[in-house]
């Protein structure tokens, strides 16, 4: 299997440490980006050489909200194929919903063990793995 590129965007520090523990205890070969402002999602997308497999993002983000992020990225052509994972602390049936209608792959809430991120790190490698197939 190919290494995957995952584009983490999420603000909180201690999430991000924790999913990139559970990917590398999964032994995941990938690379991780990670942005911590919505606001750089799209600069960063316009200006990747190589797009990622996978973006994997918290809704709740500062400078511009994730469900504008995933609005954007839906209606771009170039980034529309790209899997999106929702990974929040909502579980709010309108996010749910709001996630679903805008494409998303999958909608997670943001487990509380270690055990839920390694189950967060299993969804991401089947959905960049599902895409790399096509």
């Amino acid at each position: 299997m190919k290494k995957i590129k995952i584009l983490l965007v999420e603000d909180d520090a201690d999430d991000v440490e924790l999913l990139q523990d559970a990917i590398r205890d999964n032994a995941v070969e990938c690379t991780v980006d990670v942005i911590m402002e919505g606001d750089k999602v799209m600069p960063y997308l316009e200006s990747c050489s190589i797009l990622p497999d996978i973006i994997v993002m918290d809704l709740n983000l500062p400078k511009l909200h994730g469900r504008e992020i995933l609005s954007k990225v839906r209606a771009s052509e170039n980034f529309s194929a790209i899997p999106v994972m929702v990974l929040t602390t909502s579980a709010s049936p309108h996010d749910i919903q709001f996630a679903r209608e805008k494409g998303a792959n999958k909608f997670l809430t943001k487990p509380n063990t270690i055990q839920g991120f390694n189950a967060a790190v299993e969804n991401i490698i089947s959905l960049a793995v599902v895409k790399d197939k096509q």
